[in-house]
């Protein structure tokens, strides 16, 4: 993976994770301060920001599949293993879930897939910081 692709991912997945927190946070757990208000003023802006940015991680995973998530699968790289795969199994139902969720309007599949973006999208960002974490692999010498 090139140092652009990384610096990349790493950009998209602060901006989506980032805007995709603060907008549970200011949806679920803080109360706007007009009490004739439904929703927290900053809601809206966090959503918008969250959908807006979201394209930008999906783009940074698939430029970086082939070079970098393939090519550990087939050269048989251990380290970081178990977090990678992690995270390409989170990937596809956080982003299907993201896309179903706005264009959903029955109210029963809306709850379903909000409840999968919320689990995978907290589970991407908690194995996002293990996999970065982890001890990189020793760069083998000619």
């Amino acid at each position: 993976m090139s140092r652009f692709e990384a610096w990349l991912l790493h950009l998209a997945n602060l901006l989506v994770g980032g805007t995709g927190v603060l907008y549970a946070l200011f949806r679920y757990f803080v109360k706007p301060d007009d009490p004739f208000a439904n929703v927290h003023p900053w809601q809206a802006p966090a959503q918008h920001a969250h959908v807006v940015v979201a394209p930008l991680l999906v783009f940074g995973l698939g430029l970086i599949f082939r070079s970098h998530v393939w090519a550990g699968v087939m050269l048989d790289v251990r380290a970081r293993r178990r977090s990678g795969l992690a995270l390409l199994a989170f990937a596809a139902p956080m982003i299907v879930s993201g896309y179903l969720l706005q264009v959903s309007v029955e109210p029963s599949w809306r709850t379903v897939w909000i409840w999968i973006h919320l689990a995978t999208g907290g589970l991407w960002i908690v194995a996002t910081a293990v996999h970065q974490l982890s001890p990189k692999p020793a760069l083998r010498s000619k």
